[in-house]
């Protein structure tokens, strides 16, 4: 397969799993621009058959992906790809945390966002030793440190909790 193909086919699976608007006008074929055309070819001929709302999303989508530069699609690609991996009961834990994380006060969601910017940035030993930790809590203390984080008090004996993804 080639990159062009291989990037058309992850950028229509991209779209069709896009979570965009919930508007429910119908989206004509013929309205799309000349590039979300190219790059939804493959569904021209059931484009008419699918819910308002769902070419909505296709086309918000689509809009996406084709603003993106090559370095944003391909970690669009990469997050697809682990998308792919996951069983239908890991997506939906995946939904349901991101609606958690959609309900959040803006600024908790920054909070959180900064805390992983910053787990990122430590150094892969440092990345390995807090999931380390945080997979030796017991469930409830697991749940205890959820709670914790959540009202900003300090963890016990001072120290960064574990953060990061699991």
């Amino acid at each position: 397969m080639t990159t062009m193909k291989a990037n058309r086919l992850v950028a229509i699976s991209i779209v069709l799993l896009a979570l965009a608007g919930t508007a429910s006008a119908q989206v004509a074929w013929q309205d799309l621009s000349d590039a979300q055309k190219r790059l939804l070819a493959p569904h021209e001929q059931r484009w008419a058959e699918l819910d308002p709302q769902r070419q909505e999303q296709i086309a918000r989508g689509a809009e996406r992906w084709l603003e993106m530069n090559r370095g944003d699609r391909a970690q669009a690609q990469n997050r697809f790809e682990i998308w792919r991996g996951m069983t239908p009961e890991q997506r939906d834990a995946a939904r349901e945390r991101y609606q958690e994380f959609r309900r959040l006060p803006p600024a908790e969601r920054q909070r959180l966002v900064d805390n992983y910017r910053r787990y990122q940035m430590l150094p892969p030993e440092r990345q390995n030793a807090l999931r380390e930790r945080y997979r030796e809590l017991t469930p409830e203390q697991r749940q205890s440190l959820r709670e914790q984080r959540m009202r900003r008090q300090p963890l016990p004996g001072g120290g960064p909790g574990p953060g990061g993804p699991r």
